[in-house]
């Protein structure tokens, strides 16, 4: 337990530290994220917060996790470094799609071939349960690359990744302690410090974003920490067990996971890449809605924490009965959020003499039936 709280200290320390010299550092050298049509800041931000990120939880693991015990962490922290380059030069050059994922694609092959990783038994989940060795190996790796890319996704707002990064690293963190996995333990809360600190810097007003750097080393190691957390609560000789250990989780995962299949969904449904941009992200429905980006990361935190809290609580219910409780809560929600901003009143800009009465020599009026009657 004392590895564990001195690796959250000691990567919140590093990371706090870091981050305000990155800040002046980048201002100094113009390293900012120009804002577009597509993006929702004003103002050009700094945009290297995972630099501070990748070296709390860096030196807080290699310094503190016992490598005897947990014989794979090399091989994590090998793929953690392919990934903080791929995002590095993304973040300062930007790079093409296919790039990035070819980089993802090496990423997972270290964490699968020399890290052991690797998930092998559905546990029920739609019927399934001991996979093809062939079949398994596949859907690991597409397991890891929907992660990785989930928090790059979801990572639109002020505070958004981080907030639901520290949730779900603390959770599998947690676990981990509870069932003796200091290792595993240690890594996750290694994560969990540095992304508290950045959290002091990113909450709206940002000072600075985290970047493809930061969010995609949150994936990947919640990839690693999920894949880990399936075999090891399935196992019946762990101190905490249960069948549907797929389900729960996915549930520690809900709001980056569920979105990014629904994102990517909707861009394959239109004949596009499942990696093309586009504004259908949950957090721009909710933007659209009109709430602001610190109410926008508090509910969406909140919610991900009340998937974690039902799939605790139900986990002996089979995973079937709990994905569809996560799905069914999840759309819901979905659904709400389309049914109010199509009940929004749209804008647009008329000249006087299109509206009678009006002595203006332009107008925004709201585009119901008796506006579009006037201009007529």
């Amino acid at each position: 337990m004392f590895d564990v709280i001195l690796a959250l200290t000691l990567s919140f320390a590093i990371s706090f530290l870091a981050i305000p010299v990155i800040i002046r550092v980048a201002a100094m050298k113009k390293l900012y994220d120009i804002p577009d049509e597509r993006k929702v800041h004003q103002a050009p931000i700094p945009a290297l917060g995972g630099l501070g990120i990748f070296a709390g939880f860096a030196f807080a693991t290699l310094l503190i996790a016992n490598f005897q015990e947990g014989k794979d962490l090399q091989y994590f922290l090998a793929a953690a470094v392919v990934i903080f380059y791929l995002g590095l030069k993304d973040d300062i050059i930007v790079i093409s799609p296919i790039k990035k994922f070819i980089g993802q694609v090496l990423a997972a092959f270290i964490l699968i071939y020399y890290g052991n990783l690797q998930i092998s038994n559905m546990h029920g989940f739609l019927g399934i349960y001991n996979l093809p060795n062939s079949f398994s190996l596949v859907f690991t790796y597409l397991t890891v690359i929907v992660i990785i890319n989930s928090f790059n996704l979801i990572d639109g707002i002020d505070g958004l990744a981080g907030s639901l990064g520290l949730l779900s690293t603390s959770v599998f963190g947690i676990y981990f302690v509870s069932v003796g996995h200091t290792a595993d333990a240690v890594l996750a809360f290694s994560l969990a410090g540095s992304i508290l600190s950045f959290l002091i810097f990113n909450f709206q007003p940002a000072r600075i974003f985290m970047g493809d750097t930061g969010s995609l080393l949150i994936g990947l190691i919640n990839a690693v920490l999920v894949i880990k957390f399936i075999n090891i609560a399935a196992d019946p000789a762990s101190g905490f067990h249960f069948n549907s250990a797929p389900a729960v989780g996915f549930g520690i995962l809900m709001v980056p996971l569920l979105d990014t299949l629904r994102v990517f969904g909707i861009r394959m449904f239109k004949r596009r890449s499942p990696f093309s941009p586009d504004r259908n992200h949950i957090h721009h429905l909710l933007l659209d809605n009109g709430f602001s980006h610190r109410t926008i990361s508090i509910l969406l935190l909140t919610l991900n924490a009340i998937g974690v809290g039902i799939v605790f609580l139900l986990r002996n219910i089979g995973c079937n009965w709990i994905m569809a409780i996560l799905f069914a809560i999840f759309f819901s929600l979905i659904g709400a959020m389309y049914y109010f901003r199509q009940k929004s009143p749209r804008l647009f800009v008329t000249s006087a003499n299109q509206i009678k009465g009006n002595s203006n020599p332009s107008k925004i009026v709201p585009l119901t039936e008796d506006a579009v009657l006037q201009r007529k």
